[in-house]
């Protein structure tokens, strides 16, 4: 059982949609970046968390998004164990978001 939240990849278009201000991390490598990214996200490759750990709100929430939701889940375990509250995985990843109607 994850100690961390999700969300679905409707529910944060919906947020977005609605104009909310959110932190959005996306841990997928450079050359899957390359084919596209939510707008407002930033590019924090998995490997580099453990050293980049200053750049991620603790007390706040995080959504972590990668291409099928496996990375972006073992980020969020590991953040967790961590102390980090508000860390938050979207399911499906982009693989999901893309399938999303305009």
């Amino acid at each position: 059982m994850s100690s961390h939240a999700t969300i679905t990849v409707e529910e944060l278009k919906a947020r977005l949609d609605a104009g909310e201000k959110l932190n959005l991390i996306d841990v997928r490598e450079p050359e899957e970046v390359a084919y596209g990214m939510i707008p407002g996200a930033v590019h924090l490759r998995m490997g580099e968390i453990p050293a980049r750990l200053d750049e991620i709100p603790q007390d706040e929430e995080v959504i972590f998004i990668c291409r099928s939701s496996h990375r972006s889940d073992q980020v969020c375990q590991y953040l967790s164990s961590l102390g980090y509250k508000g860390v938050t995985n979207m399911i499906g990843g982009m693989m999901a978001w893309v399938q999303l109607p305009e």
